[in-house]
């Protein structure tokens, strides 16, 4: 943080796998920065602990998020849980060059590996099968709902443009790649509510 009259700026590095609470979200870091031009109150409003607002629900009713991995056993849905983890191409190759077994099966994704950064450039693939099924399953791309989803956005929220007009998949894509997350966001307005909210009650 700079601290030496006006503006008052604080910087932070946020992780919005980090900040889901028990939902998974994808790896994202972005820088954000607080200027306060009328006080001293950037700090209160990027470093201040405060509860993460609830997300949008992953899915309609009966339904489940597959995005959002294998978190819940099958007794309690009636149905087939997808287990969810994220490709690691990199990984592969790496492995498949040193000829390390263990390490090229890995790559089809491990239960602590976060998501990756969602690309705008390019369309993010994770590995895909049912429960007690690891042999019918299969390498594949998110959709958009799931890219939604790993963002912490309502499911939809990119697939109408502001005339109404359904968006395209790909620019849907770009605009998620190019999106910061729901959370994070979240935290920062919380921030500026709280310290508006204050200086309106002073002020009265």
């Amino acid at each position: 943080m700079v601290r030496g009259g006006t503006p008052d700026v604080c910087w932070r590095l946020m992780d919005a796998q980090y900040w889901a609470g028990s939902r998974r979200l994808a790896r994202r870091q972005r820088i954000f920065v607080v200027a306060d031009f009328g006080g001293r109150r950037a700090a209160d409003i990027l470093f201040k602990p405060r509860p993460m607002l609830p997300l949008p629900p992953p899915c309609g009713e009966g339904g489940w998020a597959a995005a959002e991995g294998d978190r819940t056993a099958s007794f309690e849905t009636g149905r087939q849980i997808p287990v969810i983890h994220p490709f690691q191409c990199f990984r592969m190759r790496g492995a498949a060059k040193r000829q390390e077994e263990t390490a090229f099966r890995n790559s089809f994704g491990l239960p602590t590996d976060p998501f990756p950064t969602l690309l705008a450039s390019d369309v993010t693939p994770f590995a895909f099968w049912y429960e007690g099924d690891p042999k019918g399953g299969c390498i594949r791309f998110l959709t958009e709902t799931e890219s939604e989803r790993l963002m912490g956005l309502p499911e939809g929220w990119t697939k109408y443009g502001a005339d109404g007009v359904e968006i395209r998949p790909l620019q849907r894509y770009k605009a998620l790649g190019n999106a910061i997350a729901l959370p994070c966001a979240d935290y920062i307005m919380a921030g500026i509510y709280e310290v508006l909210a204050d200086r309106a009650g002073k002020e009265e």
